[in-house]
């Protein structure tokens, strides 16, 4: 396992604009996003373990082993303009693929990040508002190497990534802040190309665990899905979509 060292993962990246705080342990990477006083553009956490880690919808998101990357990224810039768990999803796809040196990863709408279809990062996007301003918090989980105590977790072993854990976590946040420095980024292109399960029939299941089946046809400027039903096209902000061979 490769120590998590600051003046690795910062290489050639804008200090004046980025500020990093590396810890063995804490509750919650996003959690600790929340209690800092941002100075100045990106302000970073990432930490070894954490106890209390999640994932969307409130889910828990296993991180009790050192080696892997749990990380926040947060900012008070304005970056509502794109759907930032996409974007952030694409951002760790390019990430890994050129830390490995092969075109490994797809995605899985929303938020997922896949090898071998088997979920091996997701992304969860929280918000903070005060009266004066909002701050955006992009926590990003990825399994370099877990015990794989679920068929449907994966992890990027098999890749030698341990030992360039602050090489992908540095290339991750290159990509991040160079998206966030064009929001006119065309990225729905990008990430339609790297989506498993487009023109796939999938069943999409919402918050009351209403089920619904249909064909994934598209996603739109806003990162919603478009959903071909047996009533015809149906725009789908939210929920969770499970695919035939995938997990």
């Amino acid at each position: 396992m490769k120590t998590l060292k600051k003046n690795e993962i910062l290489k050639d990246l804008p200090t004046k604009r980025l500020n990093l705080d590396i810890f063995s342990e804490v509750d919650s990477t996003n959690d600790e996003a929340k209690r800092i006083d941002i100075q100045k553009d990106f302000h970073v956490i990432i930490a070894e373990k954490q106890t209390s880690g999640r994932g969307r919808q409130g889910k828990k998101w296993s991180s009790p082993d050192s080696g892997n990357i749990y990380m926040s990224i947060c900012t008070e810039n304005d970056l509502s303009s794109m759907p930032i768990s996409m974007i952030a999803g694409l951002a760790c796809k390019n990430a890994i693929d050129k830390t490995s040196g092969q075109a490994l990863i797809m995605l899985k709408w929303p938020n997922d990040i896949l090898l071998n279809s088997k979920k091996i990062g997701g992304i969860l996007v929280e918000m903070e508002s005060d009266q004066k301003k909002i701050r955006t918090i992009v926590g990003i989980g990825i399994n370099i190497n877990i015990k794989k105590e679920e068929s449907w977790w994966g992890d990027l072993s098999e890749f030698g990534l341990e030992v360039k854990r602050n090489k992908l976590i540095n290339s991750i946040l290159s990509e991040f802040i160079k998206i966030s420095n064009d929001l006119n980024f065309n990225w729905l292109n990008e990430w339609k190309n790297s989506c498993i399960h487009m023109n796939k029939e999938i069943m999409l299941e919402n918050t009351n665990s209403f089920q619904k089946k249909g064909i994934f046809k598209d996603i739109d400027e806003k990162g919603n899905a478009i959903i071909e039903t047996d009533i015809g096209e149906e725009i789908i902000s939210s929920g969770e979509i499970s695919i035939k061979g995938v997990y």
